[in-house]
């Protein structure tokens, strides 16, 4: 067994990266919820958003510049390491219960020549957790054996992943050189060739996180070279450690295979793929073993052509191949296309007329009239943009709600199908139907429609009672047509690459449909009252529940009469729920008469709503974070938190983090409204914290930099800078507004 000197961790754990997707916090959780003291966790921490998650989550953090590369961050996270391992973690991936514990024990059983354990892992998709694959049983070959690559050259076929292989920290020092390599691919394999020995623990010791493919960047025709240039590489380093044939040979088959499975696979230009097939070419002549001999069957021939350096000859043996699949593959195709619906044929006639240049097509919460982000995202293209026409998508249902002059179309007519066809901008909080085509050239806009609290998209699947009817695969063909996604803070920003996983640019520039909270004026504020006919004086309170996935219809959690009797006649609950009023023989109806109680579930928008009140009652609705902006009362009414939370799911813990006082009674809420508590220090504080985390990017110019950036195709860095909370001036409230 290994001695470990007095004070020294046996094992450095680090985590290194951006936080990807927001999946930085899981994975340092499932290390400090295992992390025994003979171990150290060091966290490299790139970019803000990565140092804010890890210095929450103890351990040593070593934060980096946004711009740092994982070799580098994975390096700077080695010189600080005092274990006599390394075990290198990549941000998005996490630790099974139990997997230090089993590393350690195995570490501790292995020979001081042994430079590193190669282990096993599981790889998780978007769509469930794999079981391992045929590492397990390489792995399990080697048993509690040291060996040399040598005597077991398979282990080179073992997923070439660092956080698979724990180093030995001198050894990790001695080459520092090839193993700070930015390829990880080259890093992973030239550990094993510069190894003096090797164990391994047949035990999955890492669960891999697979990004989406969508939610990357596009692999440049540089990277693709540079492929058969790592096993080049590879090559040399091998003939300069002597190293026997048996190795080479795996390499080169695997050099091979990998090469012929790009050219096969990967979607690629047709000089790309050429000069990729060409260099791959050269490369399997350059390091063909001694007596090699090809494969047989369709695999032989195709090791041949490429020998040849045939490209076209192997286009037209794929095509071949292709066509003999043809009646499997016809009968799958008809399968889905009679499963799938078959476009209006105005539709295809449109999509083969040009992109008008100067079309944009809004619409909002599932077609049902102008409001929301795009609403506010519209009104400013009007005045920056004049030139591009906008029109609106609305229901037939809807349709009376447009305002006047307003161009709209309704869904399913002919010229639905001819300007969704041909605008050049698709701007929508919600998604646009499936049969919609993102065409090359258009631009697809997603504002979403409130920051999440409860979790949403992919993250929904965990939840059956929130993800029930969900279709995840249509609802990724749809986020692959985004272009751009609208962010109001960081945290948004984190959940939607997590939730949403694709290819889109955030937008990280603020909530459009929130600049009104910062452009109001008091005669505004007045206004709104008096539509409402809320007089001078009394204080407005909206209350404004959110829907539980849980309950098949309403029910009650607030004895509004009680309430309103209690509150008196200086408070007037503005109501924002249609659910409250199902006729006539409703309680509340003496309660509208006198004006205590005013049914505002119709009334749009809801950012007046906010305006003309004085304070915010509400649970967990997404409305929260935007009436932050206000710098007003917020109450939550958390009744039922820990039920909404297990069975919706949600991102943080509001109780932890409230933007006001937390009533978990209707007691509670009332004795908070009663007295002065609403609006006291306590609140005050919080709420500022809250605002700042929460508000981070609205100052009242969202708008304004969504045009420039998307319909003007302004740089990034020539739109107006997002003013800190600290230097901006909200509306004024309704006592300061009617003083």
């Amino acid at each position: 067994m290994q001695i470990t000197r007095t004070g020294e961790p046996s094992l450095s754990i680090i985590v290194y990266g951006r936080d990807v997707q927001g999946l930085l916090g899981v994975c340092l959780d499932s290390v400090a919820a295992q992390l025994p003291p003979e171990a150290e966790l060091i966290t490299a921490a790139v970019g803000n958003d990565a140092r804010d998650v890890a210095a929450r989550s103890g351990g040593t953090v070593l934060p980096l510049p946004a711009e740092t590369g994982d070799a580098d961050a994975r390096a700077a996270g080695a010189e600080r390491a005092r274990g006599t391992w390394l075990w290198f973690m990549p941000a998005k991936d996490r630790l099974p219960a139990g997997a230090v514990r089993a590393l350690l024990d195995r570490l501790a059983e292995v020979p001081e020549q042994v430079d590193v354990l190669v282990a096993d892992h599981v790889r998780t998709t978007w769509r469930a957790t794999g079981a391992s694959g045929a590492d397990a049983g390489r792995l399990a070959r080697v048993a509690r054996r040291d060996v040399t690559l040598d005597q077991a050259p398979d282990l080179l076929r073992v997923t070439p992943l660092l956080a698979k292989r724990a180093l030995r920290t001198s050894f990790w020092r001695a080459h520092e050189a090839e193993l700070a390599d930015p390829d990880e691919m080259f890093a992973a394999r030239a550990a094993l060739a510069l190894a003096d020995r090797i164990a391994c623990l047949d035990q999955v010791v890492v669960e891999v996180r697979e990004l989406r493919r969508e939610s990357l960047p596009a692999v440049t025709a540089e990277q693709r070279y540079g492929l058969v240039e790592t096993y080049d590489r590879l090559q040399r380093l091998l003939h300069r450690r002597e190293s026997a044939p048996r190795p080479r040979a795996v390499l080169y088959d695997l050099m091979a295979t990998e090469t012929m499975r790009v050219v096969a696979r990967e979607s690629m230009p047709d000089a790309v793929a050429r000069e990729f097939f060409h260099r791959a070419s050269a490369a399997a002549v350059r390091w063909k073993p001694a007596g090699h001999r090809r494969p047989g069957g369709m695999e032989g021939i195709r090791r041949r052509l490429l020998e040849e350096d045939a490209y076209t000859k192997y286009r037209a043996f794929q095509a071949a191949n292709q066509r003999r699949r043809g009646l499997r593959t016809t009968l799958r195709t008809r399968k889905k296309q009679l499963g799938a619906k078959v476009l209006d044929h105005h539709y295809q006639k449109a999509l083969r007329e040009p992109v008008d240049q100067d079309l944009a097509v809004f619409s909002a919460y599932w077609d049902r009239g102008v409001a929301c982000n795009p609403a506010a995202i519209a009104a400013k293209l009007g005045e920056l943009a004049p030139h591009i026409r906008p029109v609106w998508v609305v229901s037939k249902a809807a349709e009376p709600l447009v305002p006047p002059g307003t161009d709209h179309i309704v869904p399913g007519t002919r010229r639905y199908w001819e300007v969704l066809a041909r605008a050049r901008y698709l701007t929508n909080n919600v998604n646009f139907p499936n049969a919609v085509v993102k065409r090359p050239g258009a631009i697809h806009l997603q504002t979403h429609h409130g920051t999440p609290l409860k979790k949403m998209g992919l993250d929904q699947r965990a939840y059956p009672t929130a993800s029930r009817g969900l279709d995840f695969d249509a609802l990724l063909a749809r986020v692959d047509k985004w272009d751009y996604s609208v962010s109001a803070n960081s945290h948004s920003t984190r959940m939607w690459e997590h939730a949403y996983p694709s290819h889109y640019t955030s937008l990280d520039h603020g909530y459009p449909r929130n600049d009104v909270y910062y452009r109001a004026t008091a005669a505004d504020i007045r206004a709104v009252r008096d539509r409402l006919g809320i007089a001078p004086g009394r204080r407005a309170v909206l209350y404004a529940p959110t829907h539980r996935d849980y309950e098949a219809s309403w029910t009650p959690r607030l004895d509004l009469a009680a309430l309103s009797e209690r509150l008196g006649d200086d408070t007037v609950l503005l109501v924002r729920g249609h659910y409250f009023y199902g006729g006539g023989a409703s309680p509340l109806a003496g309660l509208r008469r006198t004006g205590r109680v005013i049914d505002v579930s119709a009334y749009d928008p809801v950012e007046e709503l906010a305006l003309a009140s004085d304070a915010l009652v509400t649970d967990y609705s997404s409305i929260m974070f935007d009436y932050a902006n206000l710098d007003r009362p917020i109450i939550s009414f958390a009744d039922d938190w820990e039920t909404y939370a297990r069975t919706r799911g949600t991102y943080f813990d509001l109780l932890a983090e409230p933007p006001g006082h937390v009533a978990r009674t209707e007691e509670d809420l009332t004795e908070i409204l009663a007295t002065d508590a609403w609006r006291d220090e306590a609140s005050a504080k919080v709420r500022t914290a809250f605002r700042r985390k929460f508000c981070e990017f609205d100052d009242g110019r969202a708008a304004e930099r969504v045009v420039r950036r998307v319909f003007l195709g302004e740089p990034e860095e020539s739109l107006p800078p997002v003013l800190p909370p600290e230097s901006r001036t909200p509306a004024p409230t309704p006592e300061e507004a009617t003083g």
